[in-house]
């Protein structure tokens, strides 16, 4: 029928054009967010781009959901504003009838959300937790270039040394600045090298020198050592295999059934959930004035996706800390939502036909099945 294949056409062109917007803009974020994170020194420059790619994919279904929001409301938006949604509705065409042609533009969107949620989601999250975790737990003298200063993860210690030879675990020219207890140090010494005992990481220093000055009087003090022990990591990174509940796969989340597991499955199922309860949303809150310039409508429904989107993260802390079971949970808000939607469309659907009836006026056969 020419009303669906129209109006899936031109929801399938918004969705395109709203998708590469929101696609281009994240990108930007998460270049800027992971340059600044391999400067900081948190992970390798080589790996910005796979970090970058992973975190893109980790959100991908996120930007499908809002692309598929914005294009149902923008589409029927601007039906409203050019007066084409009235003569929809006079010609016997009730709101509910978008919605056929909304979710079979929508099912391939919703079906990617399910395989991006369940499957993409942990795969992407365990490969960037991955590396990270190669690049912090290789040797701090390790991730120093030659004339390279590194601040220790609290700030209060500057180090600045040379790498010595391909041992990754040894440096020379030593150079430490460190603040700490009111006391300001600068600690030299011709060679270097990185031991672990338990869950601390030291650096020992071999001929050198301590200068240490106390910030409140201005004290003094020159010390020479053979042997220098200087704390640099309080407490050993965690075990790779131990991943958080976002990089576990699916399958692993059923098998071991907790609360913080149930916490990571409420956030997967309710992003599935959430994309078609958003897409029922979008048909009842692109209703607008055609004889207002304004577009409050597109406004109030981003500000709509925000506090769903909100409630989805709530519904994952409150599973995850066990205030809440993973099915009452689902019910309470995805529940709710899709009520909610419903409700919006039959009370559009109502008014406009109680707007569009006049006494005496024959009723109008309905346009197609």
């Amino acid at each position: 029928m020419l009303f669906d294949s129209s109006t899936r056409s031109e929801l399938a062109k918004s969705f395109g054009v709203t998708l590469v917007v929101i696609l281009t803009i994240v990108l930007t974020l998460m270049l800027i967010r992971t340059l600044g994170q391999a400067a900081g020194g948190n992970v390798a420059p080589q790996d910005v781009v796979l970090l970058m790619g992973y975190a893109t994919l980790a959100h991908l279904a996120t930007m499908l959901i809002l692309s598929l929001f914005v294009a149902v409301v923008v589409t029927l938006g601007r039906l409203y504003r050019e007066s084409e949604m009235t003569i929809w509705f006079a010609s016997g065409v009730p709101l509910t009838r978008f919605v056929r042609p909304v979710l079979r533009m929508a099912w391939p969107v919703l079906l990617a959300v399910v395989v991006l949620e369940l499957l993409v989601w942990p795969w992407s999250n365990q490969n960037s937790a991955e590396l990270r975790d190669r690049y912090q737990k290789r040797g701090d003298l390790s991730r120093v270039a030659p004339g390279q200063f590194q601040t220790s993860r609290d700030g209060s210690r500057v180090f600045f040394i040379e790498r010595a030879g391909n041992d990754d675990t040894t440096g020379r020219n030593v150079f430490i600045l460190s603040q700490l207890n009111g006391r300001e140090s600068v600690t030299t010494s011709a060679t270097g090298r990185l031991e672990t005992e338990g869950q601390d990481r030291f650096l020992v220093l071999s001929h050198g020198q301590r200068n240490e000055t106390r910030l409140d009087n201005g004290e003094k003090s020159l010390a020479r050592f053979e042997q220098y022990r200087v704390l640099t990591d309080t407490q050993a990174l965690p075990d790779a295999g131990q991943l958080p509940p976002k990089a576990m796969a699916t399958m692993e989340l059923l098998r071991n059934p907790n609360p913080r597991t149930h916490g990571e499955l409420a956030w997967r199922l309710g992003m599935i959930l959430g994309g078609l309860n958003m897409a029922l949303l979008g048909v009842g809150l692109s209703a607008t004035n055609p004889r207002r310039a304004s577009n409050w409508n597109l406004l109030f429904a981003l500000l709509s996706f925000v506090i769903y989107f909100n409630l989805i993260n709530l519904s994952q802390s409150w599973v995850g800390s066990g205030r809440m079971g993973l099915p009452k949970a689902l019910l309470a808000v995805h529940g709710t939502a899709f009520v909610l939607a419903v409700a919006v469309i039959w009370l559009r659907d109502n008014r406009n036909r109680l707007a569009l009836r006049r006494p005496g006026q024959p009723q109008t056969a309905e346009v197609g099945p």
